[in-house]
């Protein structure tokens, strides 16, 4: 394995915490031990996001920077006699990626238990049967209890979290990072290294880096961190779809990973605000920074909830072009993520009390 230096390191820490969307304490608590020493101040809102403040003129404009806590995963709901372990899936899954895959369980008091999404052998599947995809509501998680009672002695309850089993891994190509939970620890760490970036750096503004809780099921901390800060600009910073392995067509996803940060133009939750995406358009082009243009019929990112604050937030969604999304693992390149956090920064410093206004009202 490639020799782990700090970003890397602090990567593997945000992506192999474990935290479903109302269950992010774990990356919560790593995001926190990261972005402190960038922070003025950091706190939370009612429902578990992280708000990390960092001023640069204290009267200047509001600028938020939110990436996402949790991460899809399944929850808990029954365990029956045998001790097998029905689930609810908390997110967006695709019952194709499931079966036979690793899990862990964490119960309430934080142990960790292993177990596999069960699944038939072929042997005993008719063709017609071999051709159907599992419905998820069939599904089950084998943890090796022989009993209900043995798999509570070990403190597994309804409402338990799970999440997919996977350790981070530098591939043979160092810049692809293959990990869990990209979905959306990527957008924590960026929101750590603007912070970081800006440590001795002047800005016209107020940044706050923000890990927020819940975006998986409907961009709800981000809502309640918007209304806690009140922010005049809104960043969310987020995966996008690289559609640039065998079987995507230009027609669905255009990204490329390594091609630079996702300008999201449109989205179910959203449509990018005209002057911010041009600002951020022109400091690219004047900083030779990559980048590329996505839309995303489906699906949305935290902008969706962060533009409806209050009066109105201008805001735009800058993604990471990343393979194989919502499930147990996915790819990712490194120069994305840190062309990704140089393009913010650099429109960062632009975003005066002026700039924003004339973004705003022009």
């Amino acid at each position: 394995m490639a020799k782990m230096d700090d970003t890397l390191t602090m990567l593997k820490a945000l992506t192999d915490a474990k935290g479903i969307p109302g269950n992010e304490r774990e990356p919560r608590s790593v995001m926190k031990q990261y972005i402190e020493p960038y922070a003025d101040d950091i706190e939370q809102d009612g429902i578990g996001s992280l708000i990390a403040k960092k001023t640069g003129i204290a009267d200047g404009p509001k600028v938020m920077v939110a990436g996402h806590l949790d991460e899809v995963g399944f929850m808990v709901t029954k365990i029956d006699d045998k001790g097998f372990i029905s689930f609810q899936t908390v997110g967006g899954w695709w019952g194709q990626v499931m079966l036979a895959q690793r899990v862990t369980i964490v119960t309430r008091k934080g142990d960790t238990i292993t177990g596999i999404i069960g699944s038939k052998p072929p042997h005993i599947l008719t063709l017609e049967a071999r051709k159907k995809p599992v419905d998820i509501k069939d599904m089950f998680i084998d943890i090796g209890a022989t009993s209900k009672e043995e798999a509570m002695s070990w403190g597994i309850l309804p409402g338990d979290m799970v999440v997919p089993y996977f350790e981070f891994t530098v591939m043979k190509n160092e810049k692809y990072l293959l990990a869990k939970a990209w979905d959306n620890r990527i957008g924590c760490a960026i929101a750590i290294e603007v912070l970081k970036a800006l440590k001795d750096e002047k800005h016209p503004n107020v940044v706050f880096g923000v890990g927020a809780a819940q975006e998986e099921v409907g961009l709800r901390g981000a809502r309640t961190a918007a209304t806690k800060i009140q922010p005049d600009i809104g960043f969310a910073v987020d995966v996008g779809i690289a559609g640039d392995t065998p079987g995507v067509t230009s027609k669905e996803a255009t990204g490329k990973m390594g091609d630079g940060p996702q300008i999201l133009l449109f989205d179910a939750s959203m449509v990018a605000h005209k002057g911010l995406r041009d600002l951020v358009v022109d400091t690219a082009e004047a900083c030779n920074i990559p980048y590329q243009f996505e839309t995303m019929p489906g699906g949305g990112t935290d902008a969706g909830s962060i533009h409806l604050t209050g009066n109105g937030v201008p805001s735009l969604a800058i993604c990471i072009p990343t393979r194989y999304i919502h499930s147990n693992a996915g790819i990712l390149h490194r120069d994305d993520f840190e062309n990704t956090v140089k393009l913010i920064v650099e429109v960062i410093k632009k975003l005066d009390r002026e700039t924003v206004n004339k973004i705003t009202f022009d």
